[in-house]
């Protein structure tokens, strides 16, 4: 993998690790399915303006898969997350999401878009074992609720993963773009009618709009549009492994702006995140520090 397609994969986790700030914001405010329907008209307003800035024309003759994409890497995700988002802390969420590179490596291996090797499953362990150290989950109450709210971040976290090979064989046949706005305007669609029901209960804050607002401009649609562009270049298991470092960036966000503590574990976490990062996408650091020195 390129120097280039690691910083990219950087900053969607920095991107991507902010995010479930902003669910922690707008979803118990605005109601899980308004603050993710909200979040996927956005950035399907978005990607239509860059759609018809670059007159790119719609894939529509691709309806069938995307409409499948859309449910999976959109719709249901965005709305379990939301959902989740009233019962568990931000970093249970994100810790979670990691989740997406076992299921992922398993269903790349199966579509034969990627090969199951011990670098890779050793890559998946230390990520896992980094991001427990990053949240430092506490003791919690195993109420139904929550765990409730656990399976719904593993289901999100299964349908990216599951879904990832399937998005790499679609960037072959429909440009990055085009994939982007169709999954987000399908998913719309499918999230319309539950967001009109729960409207009138909704409370529209103002830090609840905003973190909406950056969540679809940025997070989703810009965001979706560049994991697409990349995915197209590198491996579907090299392309999840940005979710190790969403934790990371997730728990920094959290200290620079809300202020919360850092816990000992972050140093020793941050590194088994980038030791994981390095094994599953067979990127060498001494590369990017090369590449850091030239500039």
């Amino acid at each position: 993998m390129k120097t280039r397609h690691l910083l990219q994969l950087v900053l969607l986790s920095a991107l991507w690790g902010a995010s479930f700030l902003f669910i922690r914001i707008a979803s118990p405010v605005l109601g899980p399915q308004v603050a993710a329907a909200l979040r996927i008209g956005l950035a399907t307003l978005t990607l239509m303006a860059i759609m018809r800035a670059t007159r790119q024309p719609w894939p529509w003759q691709h309806w069938r898969e995307l409409t499948g994409l859309g449910a999976l890497t959109v719709a249901l995700p965005f709305l379990l997350y939301a959902w989740a988002a009233l019962r568990l802390p931000a970093g249970y969420s994100s810790l979670l999401n990691t989740m997406v590179v076992p299921f992922g490596v398993l269903a790349s291996a199966w579509m034969k878009e990627d090969t199951l090797s011990l670098r890779k499953w050793l890559g998946c362990l230390c990520g896992v074992v980094g991001v427990a150290f990053i949240v430092q989950l506490g003791p919690v109450q195993p109420t139904p609720e929550l765990v409730l709210a656990a399976l719904a971040c593993m289901g999100a976290a299964a349908c990216y993963g599951v879904c990832t090979p399937w998005m790499k064989r679609s960037t072959q046949r429909i440009s990055p773009l085009a994939i982007a706005a169709g999954i987000h305007a399908d998913a719309l669609v499918m999230l319309v009618p539950g967001a009109a029901w729960d409207w009138p209960k909704a409370r529209f804050t103002l830090p609840a709009l905003l973190a909406v607002l950056v969540m679809g401009v940025v997070t989703s649609g810009l965001a979706y549009w560049l994991n697409l562009r990349v995915l197209s270049q590198i491996s579907p298991v090299a392309a999840m492994s940005s979710a190790f470092m969403i934790p990371l960036f997730g728990v920094a966000w959290g200290h620079i702006f809300l202020g919360e503590a850092l816990g000992p574990g972050m140093l020793w976490g941050g590194a088994l995140v980038l030791l994981a990062t390095s094994l599953v996408t067979g990127f060498n650091p001494l590369r990017l520090l090369a590449f850091l020195r030239a500039r």
